[in-house]
C-alpha cells in the first residue's frame, strides 16, 4: 500500500524541483530526507516537507516498517500559472507568468 502526500500550487517552477525529485526517487526515506536536507536549493525545502508528510501518513496509518519505506514515486508537475503584464517600449506589452507546481511524493515498502 501506497503513503502519499502533495502540496499543491507550489509557488516555485516545476522545472527547478523536478531535478531535485529525479535524486530522490528509488532512495529509502531516510536517505532521501538526508539528502534533501543538504541541497542548497529552495525546491529542496518544498520537497524535503512533502516527504515527511508522507512520513507522517505512513505513520498515521500503522505501516509495518517505517524505515524500509521507499520513494516510490516522485512527479512534479506544472500547475496554473498567474499571468501578468509588463509594459516595454513603444506601447507594447510582455507577459509574464508566474508558475506554480503540484508536487507529490509516494512512499512504499519494497
Amino acid at each position: 500500500m501506497a503513503y502519499t502526500a502533495t502540496h499543491k500550487h507550489a509557488r516555485i517552477s516545476a522545472r527547478k524541483v523536478r531535478s531535485l525529485a529525479n535524486l530522490i526517487r528509488g532512495k529509502h526515506a531516510d536517505e532521501a530526507l538526508e539528502i534533501l536536507k543538504f541541497m542548497p536549493h529552495r525546491g529542496a525545502r518544498l520537497l524535503e516537507k512533502v516527504l515527511k508528510s508522507a512520513l507522517g501518513n505512513a505513520e498515521d496509518r500503522r505501516a509495518q516498517s517505517v524505515q524500509s519505506l521507499v520513494v516510490v514515486d516522485a512527479r512534479v508537475d506544472g500547475g496554473p500559472m498567474f499571468k501578468r503584464i509588463k509594459p516595454v517600449s513603444r506601447g507594447q506589452a510582455y507577459m509574464i507568468k508566474r508558475r506554480t507546481a503540484h508536487i507529490r511524493v509516494s512512499l512504499d515498502v519494497i
